[in-house]
């Protein structure tokens, strides 16, 4: 399949998965709302495609997809909160709290916390419970504390206090333990939920979850950048918000120039892996270079 096959498909079934006529209304309403906001569906494709690289079906790895689809609009529910982020725009359209209230856009992410594995049990039985079992124990490690959480909480106390080594780490490595969990954890995610589905060897689990760490700094770089280079109307979310709050980013840490350079270097090395496997993959050598593109590289 093409990526816009996958979008294709990961919509329809986002759509039947999420309700939005239970009672009470608001908090499915408000849940399907930025769950199905229109997006490139990275993670879900990551999922699928992990499984197809492996030998697996990919129908047996579309509900932990979709899940994980879940789980990341979660993140940027809670994200643009005002207690947060505070942003007004999540994809050229309002965000959650704007449309449904701030009490409301705080339960509609705490429900999808939990409603997403729901949709794994539902739907995946068939692919017997060992592998549900260690679905399962990815999905709670990277979406918890020890995973993105993790890096969102690093995050937002680095706000404005970053250069005062106050953590007792260095810059560097607190931006590295933030880029890990924020946003390379939700690329490990669904990497290895999809070669597990697929029965990966633990060799090919390292190997794709090498692959994640890599390409989820990448993705964290590039939007590193775009927030001093892009505009509203290409991002649809409101820019240059991470300079004014004095965000540890690796643009004010290294520089733009610096950014671009370890950027190319990683997304490089992220096709060198790629085309290492047995089997060929388009959709993950596009969403590379669909990163090249909008951040204006070579």
């Amino acid at each position: 399949m093409n990526i816009n096959e996958y979008i294709e498909l990961i919509n329809k079934k986002l759509d039947e998965y999420m309700p939005e006529d239970k009672f009470p209304q608001d908090i499915f309403k408000a849940m399907k709302y930025t769950v199905t906001l229109p997006g490139k569906r990275i993670r879900p494709i990551m999922c699928m495609e992990s499984c197809r690289i492996f030998g697996g079906n990919i129908e047996d790895a579309i509900p932990t997809a979709c899940a994980i689809e879940m789980l990341h609009a979660q993140t940027l529910i809670h994200d643009d909160l005002p207690c947060m982020d505070n942003d007004d725009y999540r994809r050229g359209k309002p965000t959650n709290h704007k449309v449904f209230g701030e009490a409301n856009a705080v339960l509609a992410g705490d429900a999808l916390i939990s409603f997403a594995p729901q949709i794994i049990l539902k739907y995946s039985k068939h692919i017997g419970a060992e592998k549900l079992v260690k679905i399962m124990e990815e999905y709670f490690e990277y979406a918890g504390a020890y995973g993105v959480i993790a890096g969102q909480v690093a995050d937002i106390e680095a706000e404005k206090n970053w250069k005062n080594n106050i953590f007792g780490l260095k810059p560097e490595e607190l931006l590295d333990f933030i880029h890990t969990h924020k946003t390379a954890d939700l690329f490990r995610l669904p990497l290895r939920c999809g070669a597990i589905i697929a029965g990966a060897s633990d060799e090919d689990l390292e190997k794709i979850s090498e692959l994640a760490q890599i390409l989820g700094v990448a993705f964290q770089i590039s939007d590193d950048i775009l927030d001093v280079t892009s505009t509203f109307e290409e991002m649809g979310k409101t820019i240059g918000k991470d300079e004014n709050a004095d965000k540890l980013t690796y643009v004010a840490l290294y520089g733009l120039e610096e950014s671009k350079c370890k950027l190319t270097c990683l997304l490089d090395k992220s096709c060198d892996m790629i085309n290492g496997f047995k089997v060929q993959s388009e959709p993950l050598l596009e969403i590379i270079s669909g990163i090249k593109k909008r951040v204006c590289i070579k």
